[in-house]
């Protein structure tokens, strides 16, 4: 039943992702997770357990991505950083671009939901504190403030890229110049 759930939820990213929260549905969910129709009102009684699942499931999957992101990257620079943060944004606005727009579909819904708030913060506070770590190593004088500002900005680029898709794709160029004037 765990893995059916898990499948359930993965499917709902993909939906969510693909199809805003207007195309989130049980039906839509089971097409995508290629389970018998029913499956998703089976493990989610109603839409809010549902959206809320997704929450937990989304952070659970950002998590990892975040951490595996950190381990790998040591950034010595800030034209390190703004390397491994490009490699990154690459990866979520394309091989995971689905699960970066259901991401912000959740900020949309956390208009109408404040619920979902304290999720989503958490989530963007983990990887503050990790960016926050990286910007002291390389001599950022406000880590926290200046890894917040970070994060705004590669929502902004993200947000960006997915609703205007550009082939040439390259944040990077974005990146040296922010963390150069905030490092500076």
């Amino acid at each position: 039943m765990a893995r059916r759930r898990e499948q359930v939820l993965d499917a709902g990213i993909q939906v969510l992702g693909s199809a805003g929260a207007r195309g989130l549905t049980y039906q839509a969910v089971d097409a995508a997770a290629g389970v018998p129709p029913g499956t998703t009102s089976n493990c989610f009684r109603n839409r809010t357990a549902l959206i809320d699942g997704i929450v937990d499931h989304l952070q659970a999957l950002e998590h990892r991505d975040w951490e595996a992101f950190a381990t790998a990257a040591d950034p010595a620079d800030a034209g390190e950083l703004a390397d491994a943060v490009t490699q990154f944004l690459r990866y979520a606005t394309g091989p995971e671009r689905a699960r970066t727009a259901a991401r912000f579909a959740l900020y949309l819904e956390s208009w109408a939901r404040p619920e979902l708030r304290p999720a989503l913060t958490r989530s963007r506070e983990t990887v503050v504190g990790w960016g926050a770590e990286w910007l002291r190593r390389i001599g950022s004088p406000a880590p926290r403030r200046h890894c917040a500002i970070l994060c705004d900005y590669l929502d902004g680029v993200a947000f960006r890229q997915l609703a205007f898709p550009a082939e040439d794709f390259d944040p990077g160029p974005g990146l040296r110049e922010l963390l150069g004037g905030l490092l500076d």
